[in-house]
């Protein structure tokens, strides 16, 4: 084979490595995960330069379960193809103190401008002072998420709502030290939050959740989740939220009939949480049928009040959109059955959401 023969196939196999890879790999890198983009950049020269050339695939950081997690969120910031990151995952990652969240404020400050969704849970190690730096930079975040910190107080909340005025999804479930001061912050700051997950926040009272929910009645998801000290006079309330569709009520000991009720006025719930209610009885289930037709899930587990003739009503207003329903532990419901239940409830699929 002469030279004229090999130079026409070298310039088609050069044009389909520069040109053809690239291109079809920058529509597939869209669907994977961080680490294997990464990767990606190391496959050649050609691949490299149109992968870091197109910000859409750089949006987003997850660090989640990673060791030296502090050390790898403030080198990545630091590359220029993360100008733009929009989220940042450090879920359960490990070595993130608030010495890496400072190191954030002072020298990679840029790239955070447009953060709108930051991912804390489970990092233990970082304080007030950790989300004083962070949220000094991200002015633009919307979606806050610090699940099982004992070391957050109500300071920290008073750094987020002066340094993030556009926040409408919060989680502090765990967050065991934030106090009703918090949740006064919260409900001052933030009248148009869509998602709440205060569970086990044990310091919090009736009067802090009230002004919640006098407040911020765009909100759509409430977790109340291991709360017991709340009582009517608080649950009532939550009938000022009309956009509701999902409400965990689970372990509420206090929350009684007249409570459900009010609660039942909420026509746009689609997930309900009664889990060890205790005081319920079937008075407050047929009001939560007849005022919430567009339930979906709704678990019972645990109380022992509600009978059969809860289960008839749900029925006739909601036989055609419920598809999860505990009634395990319902002593009083003796059609509980999975064939019985599916005579009532022919769409259901989930029989057992606690074990």
């Amino acid at each position: 084979m002469d030279a004229k023969e090999i130079e026409p196939k070298q310039t088609a196999t050069t044009t389909w490595n520069r040109e053809t890879i690239p291109k079809v790999m920058k529509i597939v890198s869209t669907k994977l995960p961080q680490r294997d983009l990464v990767s990606l950049l190391l496959v050649s020269p050609w691949l490299y330069r149109t992968l870091t050339c197109f910000p859409p695939l750089w949006m987003a950081l997850d660090f989640r379960e990673m060791n030296k997690a502090g050390d790898r969120l403030i080198a990545a910031t630091s590359l220029p193809r993360y100008q733009h990151v929009k989220e940042i995952n450090l879920e359960f990652a490990q070595d993130i103190e608030d010495e890496h969240l400072e190191v954030l404020q002072s020298k990679c400050f840029v790239s955070l401008q447009k953060l709108e969704s930051l991912n804390l849970n489970g990092c233990q190690k970082i304080s007030d002072k950790g989300i004083e730096a962070i949220t000094s930079t991200c002015s633009k975040l919307k979606v806050f998420s610090i699940y099982w910190n004992v070391r957050v107080t109500d300071i920290g909340i008073k750094h987020v709502v002066e340094n993030c005025k556009q926040i409408v999804d919060l989680n502090f479930s765990g967050c065991k030290n934030i106090s009703d001061k918090a949740l006064q912050l919260i409900a001052e700051n933030y009248q148009e939050l869509e998602s709440l997950n205060l569970t086990r926040c044990i310091k919090l009272t009736d009067g802090g959740l009230q002004q919640i929910l006098s407040k911020c009645s765009s909100l759509q998801s409430l977790n109340l989740y291991a709360l017991s000290s709340f009582t009517d006079k608080a649950y009532k309330k939550i009938s000022s939220l009309p956009l509701l569709k999902f409400l965990d009520l689970c372990g509420a000991q206090n929350l009684s009939d007249e409570g459900l009720s009010c609660i039942a006025k909420c026509k746009n719930i689609v997930s309900l949480n009664l889990t060890w209610c205790v005081r319920v009885t079937d008075v407050g289930v047929v009001a939560i049928a007849e005022g919430c037709t567009s339930l979906e899930f709704l678990s019972l587990f645990g109380i022992v009040g509600v009978t059969d003739k809860c289960l008839e009503v749900l029925s006739r207003f909601c036989s055609n959109t419920v598809t999860t329903l505990d009634v395990n532990g319902c002593i009083g419901i003796k059609r509980r059955s999975r064939d019985e239940l599916l005579q009532l409830f022919p769409r259901l699929r989930c029989f057992k959401v606690h074990s």
